[in-house]
């Protein structure tokens, strides 16, 4: 649904004061949280939830004096004190292109860094394209998308070469075969890096020839046809969501990017060619696997009582957006894309286990 209210531009041009990070490297959620906020009808609370986290950002870091360019770009990407220059440098792009052209030139280049920023970059493209799909392209919603690329090119990191284990015959068999890293503790850069195998999933639909995705090592698998990478990604999204009901006991607000970030990938299919569609299902199998082997918890919970009962939609993101929590919040924004009782049920435990704002 579109803002006719204008409170997503305002709030977008608060937030493009401020840098994508804070305190050393945790991410500003602020955009993907106001966008969810806005789209299931909480625009009259945007401002009041900004007023409370806005004390917590930082502004946006200067430039090194030395811009990106289409000449230097590769020895600029992964460098996080970049920041501003990256963001420079995408404001300039979609200025003088439309947005479509410079994010399908960049999505490939992009894509084997998703895990970047414990996948925050890719959830806020996530969040900026379905806006601009959605409803009028305006300047602050075009400005959303270059600071999201800019971020995302500023701290793009490729995961390890993974080994492939054993096929897994749907995503939710994938992901409980995941093999959880030895030492769950520390940071997720330390997590991620002991990271060397993942359930081969989804294997070949169809005979189109070689492919392959973000940390996949050994030999080249078969690509699918578009549709069918959407169709997997969707079940991966499902999956992913519905797992977080029986083990965010883990790591509750970690535990979340297992389903933001792949959702992300899913609602930028639309903007990208049918090309793109099959390695951006791989990438967000890779974010996914990654977040579950560094966080996931060894022990199921019991699923909840109440998945067998579905709750009124609306209802249910007015809780999470007087929760507060931004995790929350995007995570019943994607609870509400999946849309069945168990995905609910799962939102319901974000509500319960997250710390409120």
């Amino acid at each position: 649904m579109d803002d006719t209210t204008g409170t997503l531009d305002e709030a977008l041009e608060r937030i493009h004061l401020s840098g994508p990070e804070r305190d050393g490297w945790l991410s500003n959620h602020a955009p993907m949280a106001v966008e969810a906020l806005v789209r299931h009808g909480q625009a009259s609370a945007v401002h009041r939830w900004l007023d409370r986290y806005g004390p917590k950002l930082e502004e946006m870091p200067d430039g090194t004096g030395s811009p990106v360019t289409a000449r230097n770009w590769q020895e600029a990407l992964g460098d996080p004190r970049r920041i501003a220059d990256w963001t420079a440098y995408f404001e300039r792009e979609t200025a003088g292109r439309p947005w479509r052209d410079v994010l399908v030139e960049w999505w490939p280049r992009l894509l084997p860094g998703i895990a970047a920023g414990a996948t925050h970059p890719v959830i806020r493209v996530g969040h900026s394209v379905r806006t601009l799909l959605a409803g009028e392209e305006t300047a602050p919603r075009v400005r959303e998308l270059a600071h999201a690329l800019g971020y995302w090119a500023a701290r793009h990191q490729p995961l390890p070469a993974l080994a492939l284990l054993g096929p897994a015959p749907s995503a939710a068999a994938a992901l409980e075969r995941v093999p959880l890293v030895p030492e769950q503790s520390g940071g997720i850069r330390e997590r991620f890096a002991q990271l060397t195998a993942f359930p081969d999933w989804p294997g070949p639909l169809d005979g189109q020839g070689p492919e392959q995705g973000p940390g996949r090592s050994g030999k080249a698998r078969e690509t699918f046809s578009a549709e069918a990478a959407r169709s997997a990604l969707r079940e991966l999204v499902r999956a992913s969501t519905h797992r977080y009901a029986t083990h965010a006991h883990g790591a509750p607000i970690m535990l979340v990017h297992a389903a933001t970030a792949p959702n992300a990938v899913l609602r930028t299919l639309p903007a990208l060619p049918g090309a793109l569609w099959a390695p951006s299902l791989r990438a967000a199998w890779a974010a996914s696997a990654a977040v579950t082997a560094a966080y996931a918890p060894r022990d199921a919970a019991p699923a909840p009582a109440a998945a067998t009962g579905a709750t009124d939609a609306p209802e249910l993101f007015a809780r999470a957006a007087a929760h507060g929590d931004d995790h929350t919040i995007k995570f019943t924004d994607t609870a509400l894309d999946v849309g069945d009782a168990l995905a609910f049920s799962a939102a319901r435990r974000a509500i319960e286990l997250n710390p409120p704002a």
